[in-house]
């Protein structure tokens, strides 16, 4: 799963239509045992023969996607953290890093938990190896490495990519909805799976660190096509030229998608890469 340049007309070679195949990570080409599977394998390095550039975009920060990336085998560009980071995994080594506001976020947290009463919270440190803090109450989804913490001026210690929020009544999406009416001129606020709601850097998104990295490529968003599964993959979707949703997305996903292809269990990107590849 190696990454090469695309071609410079944007097209790439030998007729397949996009340049650029930007792939979330969870619910899109990670299985739920978090492998990936020989047929979506052999479809991308067949889309790589043909002269495209894949391209990994996850909400995950760096620390919580080299591993994964390394076990791969993959080594081209990786945008994580939401846009925050492109990161060169062949290299091991951070290209561009954007941190999170501290003053601004520590203003939206009083905000959003003014309306919904007090916040179960984690944090993304900046960095290659930058720790997860999480505080008590907050639930972590699977065996990802966190370094616990019960004094909430630790967040604020050092530089940070994000603040997960989680509360313990209201669902995902009511809570993104109030983080954003009351708290969305200072953060950027996103959906990135069940129980992962987070607090950005005003204006990031997956499409801003996808353009970058694509500029890097010298790939055009008039050349990509992206796959995804929940609501921070819908900026992503806005910037490429054709948006594809896992059949297990989120709504919010699935009413901006140009198609709609299998599950991640099923091989959906393999699915519409086949079909491409002709």
């Amino acid at each position: 799963m190696t990454t090469t340049a695309p071609a410079p007309s944007g097209e790439a070679t030998g007729g397949f239509p996009f340049a650029l195949v930007a792939t979330d990570l969870d619910g899109t080409l990670l299985r739920s045992d978090g492998s990936v599977s020989r047929r979506t394998r052999d479809a991308l390095a067949a889309a790589t023969a043909a002269g495209a550039a894949h391209i990994v975009v996850t909400g995950r920060a760096v620390p919580w996607t080299r591993h994964i990336l390394d076990d791969l085998g993959y080594r081209g560009l990786a945008v994580c953290g939401q846009g925050a980071q492109v990161y060169d995994a062949g290299e091991h080594r951070l290209l561009t890093s954007v941190t999170l506001d501290r003053k601004l976020a520590a203003v939206a947290l009083a905000k959003i938990e003014a309306e919904t009463g007090p916040l179960y919270l984690a944090a993304s440190r900046d960095g290659l190896d930058g720790e997860v803090l999480v505080g008590p109450g907050y639930r972590v989804g699977g065996p990802l490495p966190a370094t616990p913490f019960t004094d909430v001026a630790d967040l604020w210690s050092a530089p940070l990519n994000k603040i997960y929020i989680q509360h313990p009544a209201l669902t995902d999406d009511e809570l993104a909805d109030v983080a954003r009416r009351s708290a969305g001129g200072f953060v950027s606020v996103t959906m990135a799976g069940e129980g992962i709601v987070e607090l950005l850097p005003l204006g990031l998104s997956k499409a801003t660190g996808l353009s970058l990295a694509a500029r890097r490529l010298g790939a055009k968003a008039s050349g990509t096509v992206a796959f995804g599964d929940m609501p921070n993959d819908v900026p992503m979707f806005a910037w490429a030229a054709h948006g594809v949703a896992m059949a297990n997305a989120h709504a919010e996903l699935r009413a901006v998608a140009d198609e709609v292809t299998a599950s991640n269990e099923d091989d959906g990107i393999a699915v519409v890469l086949e079909r491409l590849l002709g």
